[in-house]
């Protein structure tokens, strides 16, 4: 069976836990990560160097970084309406995939840790404010791509990345702050939301 490692309260595990839930992948999970054991142990970081969350076992096959993980799974469990297999669509999916790990994550970090985790070390207004900028901007990106896309993020069937984009968008409505108004984001939000997997992983309190 895989096994699953990383808190289920981190936006990466989410990510795989709800790719199971789209390709009905049995899993056993285990907590590591803040609050629970901690990564640096000898034994996580033998399977992962990053000492970072999440990492799959997959039949003695392990692997970790979460985009990795999901592109991974949908290979191996016949997700191939989630991961098309001709190159340019495949291209498509990749591309906002990695936008996903590349671009809007690092945009929210800061502003997250300020505003929903309270971290004292992310106490800097100016780069809170910084950081609310560049991820409207970048969150304004998506909103031009979702007019034209059809309703999902890389065209007009759900994709592996709409489970990387729709985390983060998950994180954008859960993070206190003034919002711009984006229209067609809101609308996939509730979109995203009549899938079951969302709702349990994505949408289910947590940001």
């Amino acid at each position: 069976m895989l096994r699953i490692y990383g808190r289920d309260n981190s936006i990466n595990v989410r990510k795989v836990l709800w790719v199971c839930a789209e390709l009905g992948i049995a899993f056993e999970r285990e907590d590591w990560g803040a609050g629970f054991r901690p990564t640096s142990e000898a034994g996580f970081v033998a399977m992962n160097p990053n000492a970072m969350v999440p990492v799959i076992d997959d039949d003695g096959f392990v692997l970790w970084e979460s985009n990795s993980i999901l592109r991974y799974l949908a290979a191996q469990h016949g997700g191939s309406a989630l991961y098309p297999g001709t190159p340019r669509e495949r291209a498509r999916v990749d591309q906002w995939l990695d936008w996903q790990a590349s671009d809007l994550n690092r945009s929210w970090s800061y502003a997250f840790m300020a505003l929903a985790r309270k971290s004292p070390d992310h106490g800097d207004a100016q780069q809170v404010a910084a950081s609310i900028a560049g991820w409207t901007r970048f969150m304004q990106v998506l909103e031009q791509q979702l007019q034209h896309s059809g309703g999902y993020v890389a065209g007009p069937d759900f994709s592996l990345a709409d489970i990387a984009v729709g985390l983060s968008v998950n994180r954008w409505f859960g993070t206190p702050f003034e919002h711009a108004p984006l229209p067609a984001v809101a609308a996939y939000f509730e979109r995203l939301t009549e899938r079951p997997g969302f709702r349990l992983y994505g949408r289910n309190g947590m940001a």
